[in-house]
């Protein structure tokens, strides 16, 4: 079965990790979202691709989710010597020479898309990984202390302002990067993986066509929602989605999907939103969505397949 994963950072890198074991991980493409992409001292950073990468590589940094294990910040601290700046943005030794290769190969003329695919063929990963466009459309998170850049208000400012909206730079003249288009087209299955649906899976809904290959699609599409009990287990998704006025839920999160969305897995804690679901269309499946530990992520990736079967 060839499987397509839309995916943002850490809740999808979760369950990529588990379906690494519970598939074959070569019929296995992800597409993945870029809105966090970010340039900082002269270096493009693409934390959710790295995010995936380093995961699936079995090179991520367990205890956080992302960067990569026993990593060092040597060159970090240096730099912020010579800047005299905040440390704000944690880059490690390791994990910057990720940043100063893709930099390098982005300047010498090579596409997005390619710096992601050289990057996890080196580091053995056999899932393919695909940015959602090879043009770089930033994630602005609009607030009442004014406009910022997603990184800026997510770890920067640790998503303490106000949330008015958000605005994907850009995106109008974007293109699915190549592969996303012909993956989805010929998969058996899409998976929307457990990400913010505003800044995580929102921006990639949002390049021009992709939203339309999904609806077009001859293959079923499942998601799994992000919301556990009306909340979110990491990030600032029920926060977020208070902010602009929307229900926290599962059933909320559904809703935005409703158009493309054949199977929407819930956890046993918000099986009250399973007849609001169904409603729309969709078939509910209710697991324990809470990926705390390795065993859990292969058993939520093994019920994400059986609803596929």
């Amino acid at each position: 079965m060839k499987i397509v994963a839309l995916a943002g950072g850490v809740g999808a890198s979760k369950l990529l990790d588990g379906l690494r074991y519970a598939m074959d991980p070569r019929d296995l493409s992800i597409v993945v979202n870029t809105g966090d992409d970010i340039e900082m001292f002269g270096l493009y950073i693409s934390p959710d691709i790295d995010i995936v990468t380093y995961t699936l590589a079995g090179e991520v940094n367990p205890a956080m989710g992302w960067g990569i294990k026993d990593d060092t910040f040597h060159c970090l601290e240096y730099l912020l010597r010579y800047t005299g700046g905040e440390r704000w943005f944690n880059l490690g030794d390791r994990d910057l020479a990720t940043h100063i290769f893709r930099t390098s190969l982005l300047r010498s003329g090579r596409k997005l898309s390619e710096s992601a695919d050289l990057i996890r063929r080196t580091l053995n990963v056999e899932s393919r990984i695909i940015p959602m466009t090879d043009s770089h459309t930033p994630t602005t998170i609009i607030t009442d202390e004014g406009d910022l850049h997603f990184q800026e208000y997510l770890v920067r400012r640790r998503a303490q302002p106000k949330v008015l909206g958000i605005r994907f730079e850009n995106i109008e003249s974007a293109y699915p990067a190549p592969g996303v288009a012909e993956s989805i087209l010929d998969a058996d299955a899409v998976i929307i993986c457990p990400s913010n649906p505003l800044i995580s899976t929102g921006p990639i809904l949002a390049v021009p066509g992709i939203r339309d290959l999904l609806k077009e699609t001859r293959a079923r599409v499942i998601g799994i929602s992000p919301v556990v009990g009306g909340a979110s287990l990491k990030g600032p998704t029920d926060k977020m989605m208070a902010d602009l006025g929307m229900e926290v839920s599962a059933a909320q999160v559904a809703k935005s999907f409703s158009d493309f969305l054949d199977t929407y897995i819930i956890d046993y804690q918000d099986e009250f939103d399973a007849t609001e679901i169904e409603s729309l269309g969709i078939k509910v499946v209710v697991a324990d969505t809470v990926m705390s530990n390795a065993e859990k992520k292969l058993a939520l990736a093994q019920t994400t397949l059986k609803a596929l079967s």
